[in-house]
């Protein structure tokens, strides 16, 4: 079969298938009032070597998307690190899914996988949706078959030590049939380091020509159902890039900013004047807000899961926030690559029932 009826085809085949009131304890802002010319890298707390990686290829002149995506490359491919790719976390069969997005300020183009299985790198794939195909999102079966048919290896992305995690959360499984870890309390000293996962990966770009583009990468919800996607290959909800204004990256409670379209709403509260950190504080306050089931409230009526938005704006400035901290948050500011608090609402002890 010729390469153009295969991918045709390959195409095709794609295609069928009580109100919380929050009050922030503290804040953290950042102006570095990058001009034109001036190099940014923003990404998640386990993101200072995407950071360092994106920050060296745009100073020597690289498109920020070139270099996000580079950055995040890393964390894909360390068994070390439980939130994508190789070692990532699985769902509850113990089959590793992973979930991307990327987005290219210049062209406000877009491209995204979901539940994407044996592929180490769902960026790179998710770029080639945006660059190849006049789709944005493809998902499951599709979207591996749209891989394969572009020259990527499946392999096993499941490491002993998620394997581990995995057989323990398997054997502690409650009664009520939930999908979710014992409490803390409860797990054996030894599982609690192999517990203790950072999450998503999202790292966002401004390049020497004041271009803005950023990434979102994930395995998901540890332990998940089969198939279940969450909001870091959606558009407007994982990640949002307006060339002319800024862009918003997200990691943390998939489900509650897949309600809300944070890093949209983010971008467009900087359209409207205020910073990164002031957008990223109101966004989550709605988040805070709009959580009324019980299961998403503790015992003490705060939020019983946390989400974290990161954003840089045109000028280079940069902020973060999260709904618990402290916490930090990586940065290539321009001059140093280096970890940054961001600002929060609620102290972690509070997060506890």
């Amino acid at each position: 079969m010729k390469r153009r009826l295969f991918l045709q085809s390959t195409f095709l085949t794609a295609l069928s298938g009580a109100v919380l009131k929050g009050k922030f304890l503290r804040a953290a802002s950042f102006n570095t009032n990058a001009p034109r010319g001036k190099v940014i890298a923003v990404s998640s707390k386990n993101g200072l070597r995407a950071t360092q990686k994106a920050a060296e290829m745009m100073l020597n002149g690289s498109d920020a998307l070139d270099a996000v995506i580079a950055g995040v490359n890393i964390v894909e491919e360390d068994p070390e690190d439980h939130s994508v790719g190789y070692g990532g976390l699985p769902n509850e069969e113990g089959v590793v899914e992973l979930d991307s997005c990327v987005m290219h300020g210049p062209t406000h183009n877009a491209g995204a996988v979901a539940s994407l299985r044996n592929i180490k790198n769902p960026s790179k794939v998710a770029r080639l949706v945006m660059e190849r195909t006049d789709h944005v999102l493809l998902v499951g079966e599709g979207a591996l078959k749209f891989a394969r048919a572009h020259g990527f290896k499946e392999e096993e992305l499941l490491t002993d030590e998620a394997r581990k995690i995995w057989l323990y959360w398997k054997e502690s499984l409650s009664d009520k049939d939930d999908w979710f870890l014992p409490p803390l309390e409860e797990i054996p000293e030894k599982y609690k380091k192999l517990l203790d996962i950072t999450g998503t990966i999202t790292c966002l770009g401004l390049d020497l020509n004041g271009n803005l583009s950023g990434v979102t990468t994930t395995s998901g919800l540890a332990f998940k159902i089969p198939g279940r996607v969450g909001d870091s290959p959606i558009i407007g909800a994982g990640l949002y890039v307006d060339n002319e204004v800024g862009a918003c990256g997200s990691t943390g409670r998939g489900e509650e900013n897949l309600k809300n379209l944070s890093s949209y709403q983010v971008v467009e509260y900087m359209r409207e004047g205020y910073s990164p950190e002031e957008a990223c504080k109101k966004v989550l306050k709605r988040v805070i807000d709009h959580a009324k089931l019980p299961n998403l409230k503790n015992k003490k009526g705060l939020p019983s899961f946390s989400l974290k938005l990161y954003a840089v704006n045109k000028k280079g400035e940069f902020g973060a926030a999260s709904i618990y901290g402290p916490t930090d948050f990586a940065v290539f500011d321009g001059k140093e690559n280096k970890k940054y608090d961001c600002a929060y609402f609620y102290e972690w002890k509070d997060k506890k029932n």
